[in-house]
């Protein structure tokens, strides 16, 4: 990162990024082909969630045959499947970036960053420091189960469609239509927007 950021009321203590991400993140060959589209979503309740994000978007953009076009507003979530109060609240916020990358490179970079962050996954629905998932890629509709595309709970969650909403209104969820639409037929009872916190590009 190459400046400070605001830092919620929620989150006082500042831990550094780990610098190992690039080094995690920077290592594998880029596939060339033309640039496609891709939609990223990062959540992170555990720690310095909004340093954790910010960690994450950076080793993106860190990331070879990558290039971040938006980041979003970052929005606070109660956490999905589990009891209220049983968990922190999530900060959440999407990436749209162009990349190289097929998508299971992609998802290796994914991997790799929660790797770096330290991502525990001993529980489904569990806590975790980070979690960067691909929403969608391109026009690409696939039910490979290592990848399905788009993902397969992007249209029922207001904490990825929201914020999507917010940095491409027009966006269209492959095979399943307008995001403004599907955003439309849901709730977004427990995710509110947190004009006090920011993610920015990296420089």
């Amino acid at each position: 990162m190459n400046a400070p950021f605001t830092k919620g009321p929620t989150d006082p203590t500042v831990q550094p990024v780990p610098a190992s991400v690039v080094e995690k993140v920077d290592a594998a060959d880029t596939t060339l082909q033309n640039p496609k589209r891709a939609v990223i979503s990062i959540g992170s309740n555990l720690g310095n969630r909004l340093e954790t994000l910010q960690g994450a978007v950076d080793a993106l953009e860190d990331t070879p045959g990558v290039r971040i076009k938006a980041v979003s507003p970052v929005y606070e979530t109660e956490p999905w499947g589990v009891e209220p109060g049983s968990q922190p609240s999530y900060f959440n916020a999407v990436v749209v970036l162009k990349t190289t990358l097929p998508p299971s490179s992609l998802l290796e970079r994914a991997h790799a960053i929660e790797e770096a962050f330290n991502r525990v996954r001993d529980e489904r629905w569990g806590p975790r420091t980070i979690d960067v998932d691909i929403v969608a890629y391109a026009e690409t509709v696939s039910d490979d189960p290592l990848l399905t595309l788009p993902h397969p709970r992007a249209h029922e969650r207001a904490f990825v469609l929201a914020p999507w909403h917010d940095v491409d209104p027009d966006a269209q969820l492959p095979g399943l239509g307008a995001v403004a639409d599907l955003l439309t037929a849901i709730t977004r009872e427990g995710v509110e927007p947190r004009a006090d916190l920011e993610l920015r590009l990296p420089e």
